[in-house]
């Protein structure tokens, strides 16, 4: 994958531009160790990174068109670029064999209607010099980010937070105190929002276009999630499911260099890499797996088995615990704000294995959301039965599962865990405002722990509407626009970019999420399990010990660590710079933790990287 920059500022010189760029360069240069490079163009400046994955001796970034009027630095794949070039040879004359070019025949010929043609990931800016006009977009999922800056006629555009950062070397860069608000109800900034005052993330499956002559800006969605209804058969939807799949996965072997898979042993990565396997032939597929110590974590066995039947080169590599300059590294150099999901550690340690074999991945990312597969869809179900026992009872029966401890095990182990999730899950269900994602912290627990913020936070994005209060479809519409983007994606993209390694997600497939979400939901929902369709239609690509098990996720231990060294650091944190969170509050979580009545860990670990956070100066240090 690659980086992409872009500062237009006319208080600059061309070398003070150059200067300030080489610096952001070198911020970026995780995202494309291959090469660097940039270009001065009619008053603005434009850096590229580049991780080469196709055309590699040529396709040089920023790329000009013949005329010299625009100029294009982009991050992504296109894996349908071969049939639009076909498309554009009456229009252009290629130079190169790459997508590179021909995005930017595209955008210059057909301009943002382009993007609906395209197939893939991808995140650019073009600089029209004429016009002297930013055309910037965002692929329809997120996957690939791209932050910008707008400070009176001043533009500023990076791939990542720390790189625009010294892109904008002056001042300091102020807390927004309702993205504060927003990260500890849901452990990540709301879509188009930062943790930072007036910097802002161009939005998912948007176009975004700036002037210099005005500074006028405009944001625009080119791309919705799909509304189609299927009318065929159950044994039809399957057929299509599997053909699409597999053109999902072909698409993304294309490659002029070696493709690998991580592989959890969960169904998602083991449908992608047994079409993937099979793609490869006769060249052996290599896959990747992390293990834990704790068993209830760990799915090992499971991705051995699998890569053992699939006659993989199998890589695996141990998590025994919390090294604290891991995450510190990851926030500091990566994401340069407040991110509380504790498996980016294991995404990182899994895509820094990969990155030792190979420059791209396949993963199983996606699937969760367009086929029903998290818990929370089947504790929705099992709601619907839930609400039929009277209230009185319903509350007897709450309060005493209250009162057991809750263990720090997985739930897929523990049947009080489950007990203890499912009670969270219909308190917040039961509250009349409507569901944005699922919640880190409940509101009483906003109210205590910060108590200024509690009335704070962003405007939910526009959600599509549930029909009813069991509504499973529009809860994962709302995930796949919310959840998805802003916690699985960008922990994808910055652990793996972290290692140079480019990750590739078969199920979104623009075709196959249209198809996907065209079905009825009971074919993907159940009371058991989740993802019946993708089951039944992948059932003789899955090893019986992979389709009998349950959603475990990419889960970590951060209850035990809590109970063992990292909460023996907590004390100390919260007394240096704890910022509008109230310390006491907050070591009462560690000490009911510590206890072993509730099992607090992914709440604290929100805390501990807020803190760390605070510790790093990200809000008071100057931008460079």
């Amino acid at each position: 994958m690659c980086g992409v920059l872009f500062l237009y500022d006319t208080c600059l010189t061309p070398e003070e531009c150059r200067a300030r760029g080489g610096q952001a360069l070198l911020a970026l240069a995780h995202r494309g160790p291959d090469e660097g490079a940039d270009a001065y163009h009619a008053g603005a400046w434009l850096g590229h990174r580049r991780l080469s994955i196709i055309d590699l001796g040529s396709s040089k970034q920023p790329m000009f068109d013949p005329e010299g009027r625009h100029a294009l630095s982009y991050n992504g794949e296109i894996y349908n670029y071969r049939e639009l070039r076909e498309e554009l040879l009456g229009k252009w004359t290629f130079r190169t064999s790459g997508d590179t070019e021909v995005l930017l025949a595209g955008l210059v010929t057909k301009g943002p209607k382009f993007l609906d043609r395209m197939e893939g990931m991808w995140a650019f800016v073009l600089w029209d010099a004429k016009q002297r006009r930013l055309l910037a977009a965002r692929d329809r999922f997120g996957k690939k980010p791209l932050y910008f800056a707008v400070v009176d006629r001043r533009m500023a555009c990076a791939s990542e937070l720390p790189a625009l950062k010294r892109l904008l070397a002056q001042g300091s860069w102020s807390e927004d105190l309702d993205s504060t608000a927003d990260y500890f109800r849901y452990g990540y900034a709301l879509p188009g929002k930062t943790a930072f005052v007036g910097i802002n993330e161009i939005l998912p499956g948007h176009w975004l276009e700036w002037r210099a002559e005005d500074g006028a800006l405009s944001q625009r969605r080119y791309w919705s999630l799909p509304a189609e209804r299927f009318g065929g058969s159950v044994i039809e939807g399957e057929e299509l499911l599997r053909s699409g799949i597999h053109r999902a996965v072909a698409r993304r072997m294309v490659a002029d260099i070696e493709v690998g898979c991580l592989l959890s042993g969960g169904i998602d990565s083991t449908i992608v890499a047994s079409q993937a396997a099979a793609l490869a032939a006769p060249r052996r597929l290599k896959t990747f797996t992390v293990s834990f110590a704790d068993a209830s974590y760990d799915e090992s066995p499971f991705a051995r088995a699998v890569a053992s039947e699939l006659q993989c080169e199998h890589h695996e590599e141990v998590l025994a615990s919390h090294d604290p300059d891991t995450i510190q590294g990851l926030i500091a150099r990566h994401f340069g704000q407040p991110f509380a999901d504790p498996s980016v550690l294991p995404t990182a340690l899994v895509s820094r294995l990969a990155a030792r074999s190979v420059k791209v991945a396949l993963s199983g990312d996606g699937a969760d959301e367009v086929f029903c597969g998290y818990e929370r869809y089947r504790a929705r179900v099992i709601l619907r039965w839930y609400t039929r026992i009277p209230v009185g009872l319903r509350g007897i029966a709450e309060q005493a599962i209250l009162r057991l401890s809750e263990p720090t095990a997985h739930h897929s182990g523990s049947l009080r865990k489950k007990a203890h999730l499912f009670i969270r899950q219909i308190r917040q269900w039961q509250r009349a405002t409507p569901y944005v994602a699922p919640e880190l912290f409940a509101p009483e627990w906003i109210e205590r722990l910060l108590p200024d913020l509690a009335k704070r936070g962003h405007a939910a994005p526009e959600l599509p509407a549930a029909k009813s209060p069991g509504d499973i479809e529009a809860m994962m519409r709302t995930d796949a626009l919310v959840y998805l983007p802003q916690d699985i994606l960008q922990k994808t993209d910055r652990a793996s970019m972290a290692h140079s390694l480019e990750l590739r997600a078969p199920f979104l497939d623009s075709d196959l999420v249209t198809l996907a979400y065209s079905f009825p939901t009971n074919w993907h929902a159940g009371l058991v399990r989740g993802k019946r369709l993708l089951r039944r239609a992948a059932r003789d690509l899955l090893p019986d010990p992979v389709a009998r098990r349950g959603k475990q996720g990419f889960s970590v231990p951060v209850g035990d660590w809590f109970r063992g060294a990292l909460g023996d650091l907590m004390p100390t944190m919260l007394t240096r710079d704890p910022g509008p969170l109230d310390p006491t509050v907050a070591a009462k979580l560690l000490r009911e933790h510590r206890s072993g009545s509730r099992d607090h860990g992914l709440q604290l670990w929100a805390i501990y990287v807020y803190l760390t956070c605070r510790d790093q100066r990200l809000w008071s240090g100057a931008y460079d």
